[in-house]
C-alpha cells in the first residue's frame, strides 16, 4: 500500500524538528603535548567517568582511536596542517587517509567529524588555495567507503579571519580570504556539515585595550549602563562569547549563506599566565568555564539565530606543558595529568564535579602554602565565608594534629562544599587546591566524605548570629598568632554581642 504524499511530508517533517531538537552539548579538546601524557585507556576512563560525550584529536592516532572503541563517545579526527598538501593534491592520498584513519575504526569508535587543518588561513596561509580541494577529496573519499552521511567533514577557522567581529550585524570575513572561505561556505552547504570556528573571549579580551569590560568576557551580568548592544539590531550580547558566534553568522550571511550552523571547535580560558598576563588566573578560568558550560546547555543559539545551540569543545582537556610560546599557553588544561581538577567544573552542568573514581572533590590547603597566607585564609572561611569550623576546636574530632595546614584544610573544605553550587571556589589566594582523595582521618569525617555521618564533617554548626567588630561572624577565627579560637570564646563572643 502506497502512503498518502501529506503523510510522507508530514512525518519528512517530524524527523526534521526532531532532529533540530538535540540538545546541545560541551565536549573537550585532547591535545598530547605534556610531559606525563596519560595512556589512551586511562584518558578514556577519566572521560567515561566525568560523563563527557564529545571530544576532538588534533590528529587520527591510533593508540587513541582503538581506545575509544566501544565507548560511544563521539570523536572528531584532525588532518594535520601538514597533510594538507598531500590530501589536496591527490585524491588516493585522501582515500588512503579515511581507509586507514576513518573506516578503519567505523563502528567499534564512533568517529563522527573530520576537521581538516586547524585555522589554516591565518596559521599556515600557503596551505589556503588547496583547502577546499582536500575537503572535496576526504569527503569523496567517505562517499566511496559509504560513511559521508555518518562523518562530517569542515576546517576550523579563527576569528582572525573576520577583522571587525564588532558590531556582529556588520561582520564580513576578511576580502583577502573571500575565495576560499566562498569555496568552503558552498562546500558546507552542500554537504549538510557546520563551519567550525574557534572563539576565544580570553583574546578578544586582552587585545581589546580595555574597550570591553572583564565580566563581558567571563559571561557575567553587566550593569545597564555597561551593556554591549549592537547599534544596528538593538540585539543585546550579554557575553563575548555570543558575540563572536554571531559574527560568524553575519559574516557567512554576508556571503549569502544562511543555513550552516556555527560549531565552536575551541574556546576556553588559561588558569595561570606570566608577567603581562592579569587576566589569566585560576578564578577566571573557573569563572569562564563554569558559566560556558551553563551557556551552551541551556540549548539556546546567539541572539541572531536563537533557535540553533552553540555546541562546543573547551581547549582543552589537559595543560600542555611543552608547548611553545608565554606561560598562559602552557595553561588551559581543566585536568591534571593524573586525573585531578586543575578548578571545579562539571561539564554535564551538575553542581558537583566528579573525580575519576566518582567521588567527591575536595578542596585542601596546599603543601607549600606559607603558613601566613594560611593563616588569613583560615581565618576567613571561618569569619566571612562562614564554614563551620566547629570540629577543628580543642577537644573535637578534627583539632588534632593541631597545625595550620590541617585546620585550614579542613575549614577550606567545608567552606568549597558549601558554596560551590554558589560560585565559591578552591582558591583563598592561591593556597588552596582540590584533590580527589578523601583527606578524611579517624573520627574526622570532611564534609563531603561518603563517611560525613561521622563527628567531622557533619559536626552540629555553631551559631553564626550576629558580626563581630572584625567582621565575619562569631565562628571567625580571630588572631593571626594563635590560629584557632577556643568554642567557649567563640561562643562568649557571640554572646557579648546580643547583649
Amino acid at each position: 500500500m502506497q502512503l498518502p504524499r501529506w503523510f510522507a511530508e508530514a512525518f519528512l517533517l517530524l524527523i526534521t524538528i526532531l532532529a533540530s531538537s538535540d540538545a546541545a552539548f560541551i565536549g573537550v579538546n585532547i591535545g598530547t603535548d605534556l610531559t606525563n601524557m596519560p595512556s589512551p585507556s586511562e584518558v578514556v576512563e577519566l572521560l567515561n567517568s566525568q560523563q563527557i560525550t564529545h571530544v576532538r584529536l588534533y590528529d587520527a592516532n591510533s593508540h587513541m582511536l582503538k581506545a575509544f572503541a566501544n565507548s560511544s563517545i563521539e570523536v572528531m579526527v584532525g588532518v594535520t596542517n601538514e597533510e594538507i598538501l598531500k590530501i589536496g593534491r591527490f585524491p588516493s592520498a585522501a582515500a588512503a587517509w579515511v581507509n586507514k584513519n576513518v573506516a578503519a575504526y567505523i563502528p567499534s569508535t564512533n568517529i563522527t567529524a573530520i576537521a581538516v587543518g586547524s585555522e589554516v588561513l591565518t596559521t599556515n596561509p600557503h596551505v589556503a588555495p588547496i583547502l577546499a580541494s582536500a575537503l572535496h577529496n576526504i569527503h569523496k573519499a567517505l562517499v566511496a567507503s559509504n560513511l559521508n552521511f555518518k562523518v562530517k567533514v569542515s576546517s576550523p577557522m579563527s576569528m582572525g579571519i573576520m577583522p571587525k567581529p564588532f558590531p556582529p550585524s556588520t561582520s564580513t570575513f576578511s576580502p583577502s580570504w573571500n575565495t576560499t572561505v566562498y569555496q568552503l561556505l558552498q562546500f558546507l552547504e552542500n554537504t549538510d556539515s557546520f563551519f567550525m570556528l574557534n572563539a576565544y573571549p580570553y583574546y578578544g579580551y586582552t587585545t581589546a585595550n580595555g574597550i570591553f569590560p572583564l565580566d563581558y568576557a567571563l559571561f557575567k551580568q553587566l550593569s545597564p549602563v555597561k551593556q554591549i548592544v549592537d547599534p544596528n539590531t538593538l540585539l543585546h550580547y550579554n557575553s563575548m562569547f555570543d558575540a563572536m558566534v554571531d559574527a560568524a553568522y553575519y559574516s557567512m550571511g554576508a556571503m549569502n549563506f544562511s543555513k550552516i550552523p556555527v560549531v565552536v571547535t575551541e574556546t576556553g580560558w588559561p588558569s595561570a599566565g606570566g608577567s603581562g598576563e592579569a587576566a589569566a588566573t585560576l578564578a577566571n578560568a573557573e569563572t569562564f568555564n563554569t558559566n560556558l558550560v551553563k551557556r551552551v546547555l541551556n540549548n539556546s543559539g546567539p541572539p541572531s539565530q536563537p533557535g540553533i545551540p552553540i555546541n562546543t569543545y573547551i581547549y582543552e582537556l589537559y595543560s600542555e606543558d611543552k608547548r611553545a610560546g608565554p606561560v598562559s599557553e602552557k595553561n588551559w588544561g581543566i585536568l591534571f595529568p593524573n586525573g585531578t581538577s586543575v578548578y571545579p567544573l562539571s561539564l554535564s552542568g551538575g553542581a558537583n564535579s566528579a573525580s575519576p573514581n566518582g567521588s567527591s572533590l575536595f578542596c585542601v590547603a596546599k603543601a607549600d602554602a606559607e603558613d601566613d597566607k594560611l593563616v588569613d585564609g583560615l581565618n576567613w572561611a571561618c569569619g566571612q565565608g562562614q564554614a563551620n569550623c566547629a570540629a577543628i576546636q580543642p577537644g573535637h574530632p578534627c583539632y588534632l594534629p593541631d597545625n595550620i595546614k590541617s585546620h585550614a584544610s579542613f575549614a577550606y573544605n567545608d567552606y568549597y562544599q558549601k558554596m560551590k553550587s554558589a560560585g565559591g571556589t578552591c582558591d583563598f589566594s592561591g593556597t588552596a587546591i582540590t584533590t580527589t582523595r578523601d583527606p578524611s582521618y579517624k573520627t574526622c569525617a570532611y564534609t563531603g566524605s561518603l563517611t560525613a555521618n561521622a563527628t567531622g564533617g557533619n559536626f552540629p554548626p555553631t551559631a553564626l548570629g550576629p558580626v563581630s567588630p572584625l567582621g565575619g561572624n562569631a565562628n571567625t577565627l580571630i588572631t593571626s598568632s594563635s590560629y584557632h579560637l577556643p568554642l567557649l570564646a567563640a561562643l562568649a563572643l557571640t554572646l557579648l554581642q546580643l547583649l
